[in-house]
């Protein structure tokens, strides 16, 4: 197991000028021995690149890596001592279960007693002991990376597990099952994990820290609590739900709060500044009436059953407005004008992007 840190910085260009010329701009990370990570954003935005760095695939253009305060920018891959599961099982088709899962250790020499101990083991973990005596090359797209996963997972002594997108072939009502898996198998082994997903519910239900990522940058690193209800980025708030954050434009004069133009009436502290941005989720917005003076008025543009609650949309002054209402109240029509209070304890606000505290 392994204390991994980062401080880097990592441009494909030569000379790199301008942020955009960085994959991933400078950062400074540490992921704790043994801690299950999620590396999440949209395609592009540096994760890969922050992945292949720690298994040594990519040297980083400036900075360095270190495993346990050691500095192993400079090694390669297999003298890093880490795993990496790739998006496509890693298996050879004419092998069975059980010689896939022992081949990392019969290239390190490990007895023949010890190979069957921990192949069972691992075969146990990932439900396979009864397809060990199996070829790999008729089993399902599933059961091929789960071998995958175990071939990263077999050796004992192993510091880190890298995921890059592992479970992209599987078929989406497989998917829970491995998540769970993999969970399960972190809590039982104690390795370190990180794991790359641009699928937010891959991330949240499988780590316990989630770094949030767009154009390079590392915007936030929490919990999946700490995304939904504190997201530190304008970012964080768009990417991490569904539908993500509504964001409308602010402004506090000597009097009054406007919200989207529209001045209302307010007891709660806002910033004090000339121009802001206002931040709440769907889940936390109210529809209430025109005696509330602080609410914002809003016309319907859409109505959506989505089962165990509506997804009402609306426009106010120009901006999207979306707001999650429960089966049981009374459901808009479309063209009606609503009001809607944006302002409680859910509340964020934010200045150039980044939240104010």
């Amino acid at each position: 197991m392994a204390r991994i840190e980062l401080d880097l910085a990592h441009a494909y260009k030569v000379n790199p000028l301008r942020d955009e010329d960085y994959a991933l701009l400078p950062l400074k990370m540490t992921f704790n021995d043994g801690g299950a990570y999620a590396l999440l954003g949209p395609s592009g935005c540096g994760k890969t690149t922050m992945l292949n760095i720690i298994s040594g695939l990519v040297k980083p253009s400036h900075g360095t890596v270190k495993f346990d305060g050691e500095d192993v920018t400079a090694l390669l891959p297999q003298q890093r001592n880490i795993a990496q599961v790739f998006q496509f099982p890693v298996i050879y088709d004419t092998m069975t279960v059980a010689e896939n899962l022992a081949f990392p250790l019969k290239n390190r020499g490990v007895s023949p007693q010890k190979i069957k101990a921990r192949v069972g083991k691992i075969a146990e973990m990932l439900e396979m002991s009864g397809q060990l005596n199996m070829r790999a090359a008729g089993l399902a797209a599933d059961a091929k990376q789960k071998i995958s996963l175990g071939r990263g997972l077999v050796r004992e002594d192993v510091r880190a597990v890298l995921f890059d997108e592992p479970l992209t072939v599987i078929d989406p009502h497989l998917k829970w099952q491995l998540r769970r898996k993999l969970k399960q198998i972190h809590s039982e082994l104690k390795l370190t994990f990180v794991y790359v997903t641009h699928d937010q519910v891959e991330a949240l239900t499988f780590a316990d820290q989630v770094v949030v990522m767009t154009r390079g940058r590392a915007v936030q690193i929490g919990s999946a609590s700490d995304l939904f209800e504190r997201p530190q980025h304008t970012f964080v708030g768009h990417f991490i739900g569904s539908p993500g954050m509504n964001f409308l434009p602010a402004k506090k004069t000597s009097t009054t709060l406007e919200i989207t133009g529209q001045r209302i009436k307010s007891n709660w502290v806002t910033p004090d500044l000339d121009q802001f941005t206002l931040g709440i989720r769907p889940e936390y917005v109210t529809l209430t009436d025109a005696s509330d003076a602080g609410a914002v008025q809003a016309v319907v543009t859409q109505t959506q059953d989505v089962g165990t609650y509506w997804l009402i949309t609306s426009t106010v002054s120009g901006h999207t407005l979306r707001a999650r209402v429960a089966t049981h109240q009374p459901i808009p029509k479309l063209g009606e004008t609503v009001h809607i209070a944006v302002l409680n304890t859910h509340t964020c606000f934010y200045n150039n992007e980044v939240l104010i505290a």
